[in-house]
């Protein structure tokens, strides 16, 4: 069974709590969709509609795959390895 599609105010909950957390305010940016002439800043409303276009086609997919049926996927606990021979070495008992 596929997880519910979020709505955009979830998203937008989301993505302003994620950003919180990284120290970073959407409300230091300009309101609407407009660019700022001066900085370039985008305005508040179009990062938040990028943000979500890009939660919506990447981050949820992806945990679809992590949480899903397939057992293949489920198996994997972490993602593979650049250099799997240091971790291993670090990892020996």
């Amino acid at each position: 069974m596929a997880p519910a599609t979020p709505t955009d105010d979830e998203l937008d909950t989301l993505i302003q709590a994620r950003l919180a957390l990284l120290g970073i305010d959407l409300t230091q940016l300009p309101p609407g969709t407009e660019a700022d002439p001066e900085t370039g800043a985008p305005g508040r409303d179009a990062a938040l509609e990028s943000l979500r276009s890009f939660m919506r086609t990447t981050v949820l997919p992806l945990a679809a795959y992590r949480f899903g049926a397939d057992a293949a996927l489920a198996q994997q606990v972490a993602p593979p390895q650049l250099y799997p021979s240091i971790a291993t070495a670090w990892t020996r008992s």
